[in-house]
């Protein structure tokens, strides 16, 4: 890997810090975007948060591609619930809760706002995988865990495991 970035762990504090606004599209914000999607692929995600890597900024990296050749940049998203009826269920896994996966319920229908790397304002209705991945990382800029959506005694147990190693 030839940068620096490495994936904080749960139940590493930095986690549940609130991300940043992205104003300035520089250089730099192109340069984490790319390092973090490599760290991603190392790690063999699907999606990546900044916040994730001690970067405090409103940015997610994303490829739900079967080829890991699609990567998206979302920088500064946010999304709408279209439908609170319409839910469903996923099991999700995430680099920071290393070797757990849970079944989160989410909305299926949302409208997504962000910004790309050069600052160009895009919006759509995302489907599938990728709606569950942009929920899932834009809790990450909230600083929120999918272990925030399971049980207390579960969320221990975990934790107890993650610190363990």
């Amino acid at each position: 890997m030839s940068n620096n970035l490495k994936v904080l762990k749960f139940p590493n504090p930095r986690l549940r810090k609130i991300a940043e606004k992205v104003t300035k599209f520089d250089k730099s914000l192109k340069k984490l975007a790319h390092d973090m999607l490599e760290l991603m692929y190392d790690e063999n995600g699907i999606g990546l948060a900044a916040t994730q890597v001690d970067k405090h900024i409103r940015l997610i990296v994303i490829d739900v591609s079967d080829e890991r050749n699609a990567p998206q940049y979302f920088v500064n998203p946010t999304f709408e619930i279209l439908n609170t009826d319409l839910m469903y269920a996923f099991e999700e896994g995430c680099l920071s809760v290393p070797g757990f996966n849970e079944e989160i319920t989410r909305p299926s229908n949302i409208i997504l706002k962000w910004q790309d790397l050069d600052g160009v304002a895009h919006k759509e209705e995302p489907s599938g995988l990728l709606t569950v991945c942009i929920q899932h990382e834009i809790d990450h800029l909230d600083g929120k865990l999918m272990v925030d959506y399971i049980s207390p005694i579960k969320r221990d147990r975990i934790k107890k495991k993650l610190l363990k190693k």
